[in-house]
């Protein structure tokens, strides 16, 4: 039987995402509140028995002058993507975004297409005539993944351009994450190459001291953080958009069984703040989300001591993934974003490939000029 869809509220919505093994930051009732510049609607698939089967964020973004939205599911629906009848989902999803007044709709599957083992990421990046992580043959291969892709081009639904990386105006395309599940934290550290572990002991031995802050320490972090935006030249965001992230993320799980939703973390020497991170968690899924250093006394290795600290507590509170996010896929060490993939696979973990995001033209007329509008940024 095909399933129905209705908005619901943020409370039956909160309660499905707090029945699953885990879901996207990006597909939590708050995330519409930290994203004040959207409209935001939770969406639920329902079944025959009026069972709630599935979610959906959507943020609705006003094109200027005119009562038109492109409809945006970051990360999303979280659906039975593998559903034998995929179609009958998605497709009174898009009537119902129709008569929003939504000209485009564009979302993002989180299914997993590929992994890359450490391994084999290093194998790719030691051979001259690999460029690229997709040029480096899988580890491992999810066959149903490809099945989804067709049958969203059957149904009309576009692949977004990503570049590759995924960096800008769409979720990355390619993450890397460490396995946490039925894994020892011994286990883990010996993942870790040698140059991690030699610089945690590093960190330790200089007297780095990682400690969680509060919603006081926000302007700690943002003078950190704005020291590298300019270092790596990145527009950064404002204060105001991380306060907001906390209050409203954090309002979400005032219950003392679930952890906070947001965390933030600094590592200090000699009493300074010299680098700086924000953890979000949505039941086993834990990611590290942004981070920032200071300039100097990077000699002392506090992201490492910092990122040791909050695999140790996603470990703790019984994660099975921890998500370090974006990487770029090309594996040229002239690339820009090759030092963030060489830092993440020093972890000793996988880089996965996600489907991607894509787009359905509503008004192709609209969605057209959008392509132009946002080509032209």
């Amino acid at each position: 039987m095909s399933p129905t869809l209705r908005t619901i509220s943020r409370e039956q919505h909160l309660a499905y995402i707090r029945s699953l093994p885990s879901a996207s930051h990006m597909q939590v009732p708050a995330w519409g509140d930290v994203k004040s510049e959207w409209r935001s609607e939770s969406l639920g698939w329902f079944d025959g028995d009026d069972k709630l089967i599935g979610v959906g964020l959507v943020l609705y973004r006003q094109l200027p002058k005119v009562k038109r939205y492109l409809a945006y599911l970051p990360e999303g629906p979280v659906i039975n993507w593998f559903a034998p009848n995929l179609e009958e989902w998605l497709r009174p999803m898009l009537a119902h975004l129709k008569q929003q007044g939504a000209f485009s709709v564009k979302m993002g599957p989180p299914v997993v297409i590929r992994r890359w083992d450490a391994k084999a990421i290093k194998a790719g990046i030691q051979n001259p005539e690999v460029k690229r992580l997709r040029d480096v043959e899988a580890t491992r291969l999810e066959p149903r993944a490809f099945e989804v892709a067709d049958r969203l081009r059957r149904m009309g639904w576009q692949q977004g351009e990503d570049g590759g990386a995924g960096f800008g105006d769409v979720q990355p395309r390619y993450v890397f994450q460490i396995p946490l599940r039925d894994r020892s934290l011994e286990e883990v550290h010996k993942d870790f190459n040698q140059l991690w572990r030699r610089n945690i002991k590093k960190a330790e031995k200089a007297g780095v001291v990682v400690e969680r802050g509060g919603y006081e320490d926000l302007e700690e972090w943002q003078r950190l953080y704005e020291i590298t935006a300019e270092r790596d030249r990145f527009r950064p965001r404002p204060l105001s958009y991380f306060q907001l992230m906390w209050r409203a993320l954090n309002a979400e799980t005032a219950s003392p069984v679930e952890e906070d939703r947001m965390r933030l973390y600094i590592a200090r020497h000699e009493g300074e703040a010299v680098a700086a991170a924000t953890m979000l968690v949505v039941g086993g899924h834990v990611w590290y989300s942004y981070g920032a250093s200071a300039n100097h006394k990077r000699e002392v290795r506090p992201s490492n001591a910092m990122q040791w600290q909050m695999l140790r507590d996603a470990h703790a509170m019984g994660a099975h993934v921890y998500d370090m996010r974006g990487i770029g896929d090309v594996l040229d060490e002239s690339d820009h974003l090759f030092g963030l993939i060489q830092f993440k696979v020093g972890t000793g973990g996988e880089a996965a490939e996600y489907l991607g995001e894509w787009d359905f033209p509503l008004n192709k007329l609209l969605h057209k000029a959008l392509d132009i509008y946002m080509s032209r940024r």
